[in-house]
């Protein structure tokens, strides 16, 4: 029987990570269980710069591309099993990835 669960969320979308954190939040607060979260972990900016000109000629220029990675933290004591369960139902949007893990 896991006594923790350690809840990753991660996502491009800063709206949608917030929305499903507070969602599961919300849930296992409900159920009765101890909840510690969402912590904000460091947001990963992923920068590609490319050069305007594809053949070489003509001034210098580039263009900045960035992407913001949003990273999330939960942790919920998860004695009853219930809680788990009801977690496993919830709707997430394709834009956040969940890593879950049970100890």
């Amino acid at each position: 029987m896991p006594h923790r669960a350690r809840i990753r969320l991660i996502s491009a979308n800063l709206q949608d990570i917030n929305d499903v954190a507070e969602q599961i939040k919300r849930i296992s607060e409900k159920m009765g269980a101890k909840v510690r979260g969402p912590i904000p972990l460091p947001t990963k900016k992923l920068r590609v710069v490319t050069r305007k000109s594809p053949c070489g000629e003509g001034s210098h220029t580039f263009d900045k591309w960035e992407m913001r990675v949003h990273r999330r933290l939960i942790d919920i004591d998860a004695t009853d099993p219930r809680v788990l369960a009801q977690l496993t139902r919830l709707n997430i949007p394709e834009t956040v990835t969940i890593q879950l893990k049970l100890t």
